[in-house]
């Protein structure tokens, strides 16, 4: 445990951790500036050694196992903070830092993904039980970032203004033909549909492809929403617009080019698409070992670097770009406050150490956007360079008619 300390003292700047082991004695870690603080037991004597290898993912695993507890008082977001605001790897001297970033590279090639192995790494995540996703979704089981214009919004509000800040961007026009690749459980797709607009959605689950077709058929809406279980590089055709929401981030390291070589081959000269993806504001990097080895295999969130150099190798128009700074912390938040409230009910679907894991995944990409470097990143992406229009105010004027038809409908509905 000694070992442990001495590597973690000059890495904590900031904040404190306590760490008290198997043998009860206590240490303090830290303090040297203000920061986060967490209490933490071990209840392994050897666990201290193998998180001198491997701290984030032994850790991790630690406390999915229970052989790491929090003391009363300290949440999960606490521990995850204290490391979030200290930058840089724990390794401290000159060979295993070079060591490190060794490894790191060795992780961005191993990150490099196939086809087939891409299909089976998003279905780890999203073919798992519905029941479980419906316990912190929103009714329309939205799962990515949402719009809240408020903090205080409620996740079914801001939820509801991501789709209304997506439908905008787009633009529709009835008829128009709109491709979305990875559609999630529908909601998008239905919203599309009720604009006037038909659409085809790429989906390689299909767990959510069942849902999504039931939601889609309950509201008559089968002639205008059509759902294909392919990956985007299986699929052809033109398209007057692309959507794709929390996609970019399952396309792999070194995939990105061939991801925005498939929406420029499936836009029309005058057609454009709107990509939503979590990005990083930092240089590229690696997925963090427990969110690639339990949560999203194969994932990784690109470097705006990364994103803009794919664009300009397709010859590709950014023609708007929105960084949606805050939204995905908030949103994480109500998640992962939802999903604690539902403990139970998650628990008799699986067990105690996969929401465990559930809350250590919510809690760290919580934790992510509110100290670390990701955000959301919103692009409008053409071929010819006025396929946009010109000035964005299109995007306001057409939130702000939708909002006015809603409100006239609400009215409508009351009186």
């Amino acid at each position: 445990m000694r070992a442990l300390a001495r590597m973690l003292e000059p890495f904590l700047e900031k904040g404190r951790l306590t760490i008290i082991d198997a043998q009860n004695t206590r240490y303090e870690l830290g303090g040297r500036a203000p920061g986060p603080e967490a209490v933490i037991r071990f209840h392994d004597r050897w666990l201290p050694m193998k998180l001198m290898w491997d701290p984030e993912l032994k850790g991790a695993e630690a406390y999915m196992d229970g052989r790491l507890t929090l003391e009363e008082g300290t949440h999960v977001n606490d521990l995850v903070s204290v490391f979030t605001v200290n930058r840089g790897p724990l390794n401290a001297t000159p060979l295993q830092k070079m060591l490190w970033s060794f490894k790191e590279g060795h992780t961005r090639k191993k990150q490099r993904l196939n086809l087939h192995r891409n299909k089976a790494q998003v279905r780890h995540h999203y073919d798992l039980n519905t029941d479980l996703y419906r316990l912190f979704l929103d009714d329309g089981l939205n799962y990515s970032c949402a719009y809240y214009r408020s903090p205080e919004d409620t996740l079914e509000q801001a939820q509801a203004a991501k789709l209304d800040h997506l439908i905008a961007k787009l633009d529709l026009k009835p008829g128009m033909e709109v491709l979305e690749i990875g559609g999630g459980w529908g909601s998008l797709a239905i919203r599309i549909a009720q604009a006037g607009a038909k659409v085809k959605v790429l989906n390689v689950s299909p767990e959510q492809i069942k849902i999504a077709e039931q939601r889609v058929a309950a509201l008559g809406l089968q002639n205008s929403v059509e759902f294909i279980c392919k990956d985007y590089n299986e699929f052809h055709g033109q398209f007057d617009r692309i959507i794709s929401v929390g996609m970019m981030e399952h396309v792999g390291i070194g995939n990105f080019e061939a991801y925005f070589a498939k929406v420029k081959e499936c836009l029309t000269p005058t057609g454009y698409a709107v990509i939503h993806s979590i990005g990083r504001y930092t240089p590229p990097g690696t997925t963090g070992p427990f969110l690639l080895k339990y949560i999203f295999p194969g994932g990784y969130v690109p470097a705006l670097s990364e994103v803009f150099a794919a664009t300009e190798k397709q010859d590709l128009w950014v023609c708007d770009a929105e960084i949606l700074r805050l939204h995905y912390y908030y949103t994480l938040r109500d998640w992962r406050r939802r999903f604690e409230a539902n403990w139970d009910k998650a628990k008799a679907l699986y067990d105690e150490r996969f929401c465990r894991m559930w809350q250590l995944y919510l809690g760290a990409c919580e934790v992510g956007f509110r100290e670390g470097s990701t955000m959301v990143v919103q692009l409008l992406v053409s071929r010819e360079r006025d396929a946009v229009p010109i000035i964005r105010d299109f995007i306001t004027d057409n939130e702000r008619q939708m909002q006015a038809i809603e409100s006239d409908s609400n009215r409508s509905q009351s009186a």
